[in-house]
C-alpha cells in the first residue's frame, strides 16, 4: 500500500510541477528562446520541474498522507461521522463569511475566503473529534453498526513458547475497534503480574481488553531469554494471555495495529492510547509517569491495590503476628492480610507472638500505605 502510494504522489507531483513549468515558460522573453522555438523551451522546461516534481513531492506529501490514512484507519466509524460533520459544518461558516470578506481590498478579498475555508473546516474536524461524545450523547445517538464482541472472539493458543506466535495468530484482529470508552490497552508488565485475571473475573471490568501483537512479541522475547527469571515471567505472561482469550467472563482481543516509526513498547502503547483515545492498564511507575505527562490515562493497578486495602485510623486496635524486625531501636514489623506492613512500637521484644496493638498514624506513599502503631 505504501509503495502504491508513493507511485500515486510521485505521479500527481510530477503533473503538479510540469504545469508549473509550463507556466514558468510562458513568463521568460521570447528573446531568450533562441535558437530553441517557443514550443522547445516549453518542453523541456515542463519536463524539468516534471523530473523535480516526482522526486520532491514523497518527501514533502509522504508523511502527512501516511499520518491521513492512519488517522482513518484507526478511527471509530463514530470518529469518522464527526470529522464529516465537523468539515461540513466549518466550510459552512467560512461560506458565510465569504461575502462580508469579499469587501477587504486586493489582494486580501481573494485570499482570506480561501484562508478562512482552510481554517475553520480544520476547526470543525478538531472540535468535533474532541467533543465528538458528548455531541452524540445529546442527540441520543449511538452506532448500530457495531458487531457484538463476543462474537467476534478468537483463541490464543497454549503457552509452548516455540509456537506462542502461530497458535496467537489464530486469534481475531481488528481494524475497526470499538468506541474508546469501551477499550484498554494492556501493557506486557500488568501482563506478566497475572493480577489483571482477578480483576477481570470480578466483573467490575467491563471494557474490552486490547492486546496489541508488538505486546506479544516483547513477551515471546521474553519468554525465550536465557535468564531463568525472565524465561518464567514470560511464560506466565503467555499464559496470562491464554487465560484471558479463553474466560467467557473477559472480553479481550488482540490486534495488528502498530506504531512503525516507534520503537520501544511504551511508547507504542502511549502513541496508539493517543490515537484511539483510551487508557492504558499498567503496574509500571515510569510508564505511569511518562503516560500522564503526555496526556493518557494510565490506570495502575498497584494504585487500585492500595486503594482497596483496609482502611485504618488512629486509636484502632489490631491483632497481628510480628513477624520481623524493624529499622530502628525496638521496632517490630507485622503485616495485614492485604499485606499492608504496620511498624509496632517496643514490638522487637515480641518477635513471632501475635499481639494487639493501637494504631497511631497512618501515612500515605507513593509505594503504598504505612502504619505506625505501639
Amino acid at each position: 500500500m505504501r509503495a502504491s502510494l508513493l507511485w500515486v504522489l510521485r505521479a500527481c507531483g510530477g503533473l503538479l510541477f510540469g504545469v508549473i513549468g509550463w507556466s514558468v515558460a510562458d513568463l521568460l522573453p521570447t528573446t531568450l528562446t533562441p535558437p530553441f522555438n517557443t514550443a522547445v523551451t516549453h518542453i523541456i522546461i515542463t519536463l524539468l520541474f516534471g523530473l523535480i516534481g516526482l522526486y520532491v513531492s514523497p518527501i514533502i506529501a509522504a508523511r502527512p498522507a501516511y499520518a491521513l490514512i492512519d488517522r482513518f484507519t484507526h478511527a471509530t466509524p463514530t470518529q469518522l461521522l464527526a470529522d464529516v460533520i465537523g468539515l461540513v459544518v466549518g466550510l459552512l461558516i467560512s461560506v458565510l463569511l465569504t461575502p462580508p470578506l469579499s469587501y477587504l481590498p486586493d489582494p486580501f478579498r481573494q485570499v482570506m475566503p480561501f484562508l478562512t475555508a482552510i481554517i475553520f473546516a480544520y476547526l470543525g474536524i478538531v472540535v468535533m473529534n474532541v467533543r465528538h461524545r458528548e455531541f452524540f450523547a445529546a442527540f441520543n445517538f449511538r452506532w448500530r453498526g457495531a458487531r457484538s464482541v463476543r462474537d467476534e472472539r478468537g483463541d490464543i493458543g497454549a503457552s509452548n513458547t516455540s509456537n506462542a506466535l502461530d497458535l496467537v495468530g489464530s486469534a481475531n484482529t481488528v481494524t475497526a475497534l470499538p468506541d474508546s470508552r469501551d477499550r484498554i490497552l494492556l501493557d506486557t508488565n500488568v501482563i506478566i503480574d497475572g493480577r489483571i485475571m482477578d480483576i477481570a473475573n470480578t466483573g467490575f471490568l467491563r471494557s474490552e481488553l486490547i492486546i496489541p501483537r508488538f505486546v506479544l512479541n516483547e513477551l515471546q522475547f521474553i519468554a525465550d531469554d536465557t535468564d531463568t527469571l525472565r524465561r518464567s515471567r514470560g511464560r506466565r505472561g503467555l499464559e496470562v494471555m491464554r487465560k484471558l482469550q479463553s474466560d467467557p467472563l473477559v472480553i479481550s482481543r488482540l490486534v495488528d495495529d502498530d506504531v512503525p516509526t516507534v520503537r520501544q513498547v511504551d511508547e507504542k502503547l502511549i502513541a496508539l492510547a493517543k490515537q484511539w483515545n483510551c487508557p492504558i492498564m499498567t503496574n509500571d511507575y515510569n510508564l505511569n509517569k511518562v503516560a500522564s505527562l503526555q496526556g493518557v490515562m494510565a490506570l495502575n493497578i498497584n494504585e487500585l491495590a492500595n486503594a482497596l486495602k483496609q482502611a485504618m485510623i488512629p486509636g484502632e486496635r489490631v491483632t497481628l503476628q510480628i513477624m520481623q524486625e524493624g529499622k530502628e531501636m525496638g521496632q517490630g514489623i507485622g503485616y495485614l492480610e492485604d499485606g499492608t506492613m504496620i511498624v509496632v512500637e517496643d514490638g522487637r521484644r515480641n518477635l513471632n507472638k501475635t499481639v494487639t496493638v493501637t494504631v497511631t498514624k497512618v501515612l500515605q506513599t507513593a509505594a503504598g500505605r504505612m502504619i505506625f502503631a505501639k
